[in-house]
């Protein structure tokens, strides 16, 4: 052993003379079989504290690093190497989950803002008409909608333009896609053309994440006759100088107060009373109160006129020509009864509007005939009061009213035959009908085929039963060129009437003979 020893020793410093004279200069380079080294480089350093990694700069025992450690050869080798060879077959990751297009695009709905052009051919203040729509894009089901919102009185049926539905997009049977959708585009929906102008901003953003270049955005189109009616309205009248509400502002709280005596001492226990007069400057109104002192004797009441606006020139007469029209409700006629007409002055027919003449005391009498705004009212009768003071006022009264009056009072007072109070008792319309067939004797009593109406109804009452077919009476009327377009002939037609087909003619031709 120890000889052994010696043998490689005498071999080690062999080999280090020959390395030293084959230039040799470091252990680093000398081969394997000298190294006495084989330590590896420390890659674990500190600095400040803290554990940082470095790179190795020699390999074990001090050799040099290249910077690729792989030979050519064993680079080639990997590269020609199959894993599956070595590793086996990779097991196939698992496939994804499933998700419906229902599920992934729930709620998820693209906006595009739109408008449409429709012809007015019927109005003279506009020729078309614009109006703005919604159009959503559905991606669950790529169906769509349009909607149109809802503008307060415009009286254009809005909202739901189109339901959703999938829309046809050409006559092959091919379906809008969101593909197709853009702005600055028209899209042709049932023979309407709708163009696009804007879509949101969740859209805009789909569209881009899709790799679909959008179109600039463009304004929305305006409608020119709303545009039109968002103008103020032409005034033509000057406006007045006068503000009543700063005439309330200023003068709001100031009072004149006058005081006067009310002399009344030239009739009868007259006498000489005291008064306050108060004006109200804000409303020009005017009150007058009482000045009362202890044991006068009268009642303490404070106003003699309530606060009211006072006309300077009290005009006679301003209110007793003035005339409202009642309807007596009549149990399960079918019409409303109640107030007709308001109280209101009422003009006469015929008369101008420079210069209107109104209905006054004197022309209501038993038989008047009154015109209200195309209404004729026959007056048939009157109440006690109204005979009485007709009586008491003759002067206001034409001649033909008081004997109209006269002739009232007359059958009023007057016993009525027995034949003539049975007839009355079975038909109380005959005083109505006699005074109907009166009127219609002085407004027609100039008709050219008065003569021969008797004659034409007779003809075709063949049993003369004095009653007609309705059909037949309205052909002869027809023919004879009656005026059965009359309200007063219409009157007396519905009271000749007996039953719903027969009419009797007899008391209808009265009303054109003399």
């Amino acid at each position: 052993m120890l000889k052994e020893s010696c043998e490689m020793f005498l071999l080690n410093q062999a080999l280090r003379e020959d390395c030293a004279r084959n230039n040799f200069t470091g252990g680093k380079d000398w081969p394997a079989e000298l190294k006495t080294a084989f330590h590896r480089s420390q890659t674990l350093g500190y600095r400040n504290g803290y554990a940082i990694v470095r790179r190795p700069t020699v390999g074990i025992g001090g050799d040099h690093l290249q910077f690729n450690q792989l030979s050519q050869a064993e680079l080639d080798e990997l590269a020609n190497k199959a894993p599956v060879l070595t590793y086996g077959q990779p097991k196939q990751a698992p496939p994804a989950d499933f998700i419906p297009a229902h599920v992934a695009f729930d709620k998820k709905v693209l906006k595009f803002d739109a408008y449409f052009q429709e012809d007015v051919p019927m109005s003279p203040e506009e020729h078309y008409r614009i109006r703005q729509v919604n159009i959503y894009y559905y991606l669950e089901d790529d169906s769509m909608s349009v909607i149109e919102p809802v503008v307060e009185n415009s009286g254009i049926p809005q909202g739901k333009l189109i339901k959703r539905q999938r829309l046809a997009k050409n006559d092959r049977g091919d379906h809008y896609h969101w593909k197709d959708l853009n702005r600055g585009i028209n899209i042709t929906i049932y023979g309407k053309t709708f163009r696009i102008v804007d879509c949101d901003r969740f859209t805009q953003v789909f569209l881009e994440s899709q790799g679909i270049e959008l179109n600039p955005p463009e304004k929305m189109a305006l409608d020119p006759y709303t545009e039109l009616r968002k103008q103020p309205l032409r005034k033509y009248v000057t406006p007045s100088d006068f503000d009543q509400l700063k005439q309330f502002l200023t003068f709001d709280k100031q009072v004149l107060r006058f005081y006067a005596i009310w002399d009344d001492t030239d009739s009868m226990y007259g006498e000489c009373r005291t008064y306050i007069i108060h004006y109200y400057l804000m409303d020009d109104s005017v009150e007058i109160r009482e000045v009362h002192e202890r044991n006068d004797g009268r009642d303490p009441f404070p106003l003699l006129m309530n606060r009211q606006r006072m006309p300077k020139v009290l005009v006679e007469n301003a209110t007793t020509d003035m005339i409202s029209i009642f309807e007596p409700p009549v149990r399960n006629s079918g019409i409303i009864g109640g107030k007709y007409l308001g109280r209101t002055k009422v003009v006469k027919p015929y008369s101008t509007v420079d210069n209107p003449i109104y209905y006054g005391p004197g022309d209501f009498f038993i038989g008047a005939v009154i015109e209200v705004f195309g209404h004729r009212f026959i007056i048939l009768d009157t109440d006690e009061y109204v005979l009485k003071y007709m009586e008491s006022n003759a002067a206001q009264y034409s001649p033909e009213a008081l004997a109209s009056i006269q002739n009232r009072v007359r059958k009023r007072d007057a016993p009525a035959p027995e034949s003539e109070s049975k007839q009355t008792e079975k038909d109380p319309g005959v005083q109505e009908l006699e005074a109907l067939i009166d009127t219609i004797q002085k407004q027609l009593k100039d008709h050219s085929c008065k003569d021969n109406i008797r004659e034409a109804f007779q003809i075709c009452d063949k049993e003369a039963s004095g009653y007609v077919d309705r059909e037949m009476f309205f052909k002869i009327c027809e023919s004879l060129n009656i005026p059965i377009d009359d309200s007063l002939v219409k009157e007396l037609i519905r009271m000749c009437s007996h039953g719903e087909g027969k009419i009797n003619y007899y008391n209808f031709v009265r009303a054109f003979s003399n």
